[in-house]
């Protein structure tokens, strides 16, 4: 499945750990896919949990401080219900990874498409979330 043909049904993306250490990095592909989708208007989303597993040293991690600045990204806050929800997914489905579980969450509330380095662990969550490997 293409990007285009997956974002085509989803209204915005939804990062986790793998596609924010991406951008991190400063991986060409994943900078110029999420230009791509900022330059149309696709909400962009990093859940705090997430930023806490990427985030290592801020003064050396300008790029990853910039994006997370950008007007057009959104942190949603891991808090009490949404840290609930993700507990009894993780207990129904098997897991322990509560930030997987968040984003997986996130991104169904929202109708986004999941960039995420580790698509098995998210799909195991819920066969039906959008994915893109990154």
């Amino acid at each position: 499945m293409g990007a285009a043909r997956a974002r085509s049904s989803v209204k915005g993306l939804t990062l986790d750990a793998g596609a924010l250490i991406a951008v991190d990095r400063g991986d060409r592909r994943m900078i110029a896919l999420l230009r791509q989708a900022l330059s149309e208007g696709t909400c962009v989303r990093v859940p705090a949990g997430v930023v806490g597993q990427a985030w290592r040293d801020g003064a050396r991690q300008a790029i990853l401080a910039r994006f997370l600045r950008a007007r057009e990204v959104e942190l949603p806050a891991l808090d009490e219900p949404l840290a609930r929800a993700a507990g009894e997914l993780c207990g129904l489905k098997g897991t322990a990874d509560v930030i997987d579980a968040s984003v997986v969450l996130i991104a169904r509330k929202t109708g986004d498409s999941i960039l995420t380095s580790d698509p098995a662990d998210l799909r195991k969550l819920d066969p039906s979330v959008v994915l893109e490997r990154v």
